[in-house]
């Protein structure tokens, strides 16, 4: 039986926390004299209030949380905080409605990173702070930080991360306690930022762009701080930094994990996706830079090829970042491009999509079942790194994939039912449902209200990984 109370509680506590991150782009502000003081330092202080309030009515109800509501929270933190994260925003734009404020932030939290905001070159540096902040937050995972306090207020995390964790191998884990394993991964993020930062700093980035583009790059998602996003810097240097960061972030944090303890290459070696990923995104970039050579997009192939493997790089991780407005290629590049972000990142990455392990699952089980047809009679087992998985594993990505195009079709038929042409309501999804930025595309500016929530619940489907959202909503969760 769920335990609401105690759920409310747990999320009151990490509302709590969150409110905390709002004093950095404060500082920001603050220091650096700009208009954005004033919003972020009510944000903070509504916030704070909000979590304090809630944790004095809920405190009581410390019972354990059950798997179940694991469900329940993790859906309650990726819905509610956004609407915390949303008052600076509307504060800050008088204009600006809630529909579009708690669209903003949900992409940001959701590592999307599509905006709807026009004129960031001229934005306070705090307010693209907090955008790709956000991203960042959004990108390690608000659980994840919740699952490493949540010990230190006696109530164990092991069910929060199942809940929310990608991947089709739920129970493994790099350590024997949750809490250790969500704080083991940290150090990871951290030592990346570092050098994200300064490699950006070092190909010609003043270090605020390099704070905020490395925020937005480790958490896979498209804040800029610039309309035309990289096209502003027009450098190959820079480009080439993003590409390394986007890659390496489009990879298994628990691999970076491995290898960085026992100090051995080897785990990238073993990982049975990774050689998938890299070989699948960078086949793709030449592949499309030859295309785009051969019909005269660019006048030689260098060109091409920079071009081709930034924004394929940049797609296919889901990240959104755009040196060129390659919605204007022939039609094949962009289309192939939005293809890969539908599976090509790893497991256990701030990556949308179905993520290349299960792709891999799912072509090992279809070639199984064309074996079995030809010889009845075989028993053939599905493996990964020549490890049988169970059907128990299987069934469930294919149940996982069916739920994913099913969702994918139903919202694009929502977004045609309501006015959008069918290649328009495509993009729309295929960027919401796997958490991909927007890129060049002015798609989401021109949304009407009805249009933009679709997204919104898009965004969160893709985040949650489906099945974590429908869970709770659905009335059989709600039954004793």
């Amino acid at each position: 039986m769920s335990n609401p109370l105690a759920v409310l509680r747990v999320f009151s506590l990490a509302l709590l926390a969150f409110s905390f991150t709002l004093l950095l782009p404060a500082a920001a502000a603050w220091f650096g004299r700009d208009a954005g003081f004033a919003a972020f330092a009510f944000g903070f202080a509504a916030t704070f209030v909000s979590a304090a309030l809630l944790w004095l009515l809920t405190r009581r109800h410390t019972g354990a949380l059950h798997t179940r509501d694991g469900f329940l929270l993790a859906s309650l933190i990726w819905g509610a905080t956004p609407v915390f994260a949303a008052i600076p925003l509307l504060l800050f734009f008088p204009a600006m409605g809630f529909t579009q404020a708690y669209f903003e932030t949900v992409s940001g939290l959701t590592a999307t990173g599509t905006t709807i905001i026009k004129g960031l070159d001229t934005l306070p540096f705090s307010i693209n702070l907090w955008r790709a902040l956000l991203v960042f937050l959004g990108g390690m995972g608000v659980i994840v930080l919740v699952v490493a306090v949540l010990p230190l207020l006696g109530v164990g995390g092991r069910q929060l991360f199942s809940a929310e964790s990608p991947g089709p191998i739920k129970e493994t884990r790099l350590m024997p306690r949750m809490a250790k394993t969500a704080m083991s991964l940290w150090p990871v993020y951290f030592a990346l930022a570092i050098a994200c930062t300064l490699g950006y700093a070092w190909a010609g980035m003043d270090w605020r762009d390099a704070v905020i583009h490395m925020l937005a790059t480790l958490g896979l998602g498209g804040f800029s701080s610039h309309d035309a996003s990289f096209a502003f810097f027009n450098s190959p240097a820079i480009e080439m930094v993003a590409v390394i960061f986007m890659t390496l972030s489009g990879m298994n944090v628990a691999t970076h994990f491995m290898a960085a303890r026992r100090r051995s290459l080897s785990f990238y070696r073993a990982d049975p996706e990774l050689r998938w990923y890299v070989g699948v995104i960078y086949a793709s970039a030449l592949g499309v830079a030859v295309y785009l050579w051969q019909a005269n997009t660019f006048p030689d192939f260098p060109a091409a090829l920079r071009f081709s493997a930034f924004n394929v790089v940049s797609v296919a991780t889901t990240t959104g970042f755009a040196n060129a407005d390659y919605t204007q290629w022939p039609f094949f590049a962009p289309l192939w491009m939005l293809f890969l972000c539908t599976f090509a990142t790893c497991a256990g990455s701030p990556g949308g999509g179905i993520k290349m392990m299960r792709a891999l699952i799912v072509f090992r089980q279809v070639m199984r079942a064309v074996v079995e047809t030809v010889h009845p009679n075989a028993v053939r087992t599905v493996k990964l790194a020549n490890t049988p998985l169970s059907d128990e594993v299987v069934f469930a990505v294919l149940a996982f994939t069916f739920a994913y195009m099913a969702s994918l079709v139903s919202l694009t038929l929502l977004m045609v039912f309501s006015g959008l042409d069918v290649e328009t309501a495509f993009a729309a999804m295929v960027t919401s449902f796997n958490n991909t930025g927007s890129g060049p595309g002015a798609i989401f500016k021109s949304l009407s209200g009805f249009q933009t929530w679709v997204c919104i619940v898009a965004m969160l489907l893709g985040r949650l990984e489906i099945f974590t959202l429908l869970v709770a909503l659905s009335p059989a969760f709600w039954r004793k």
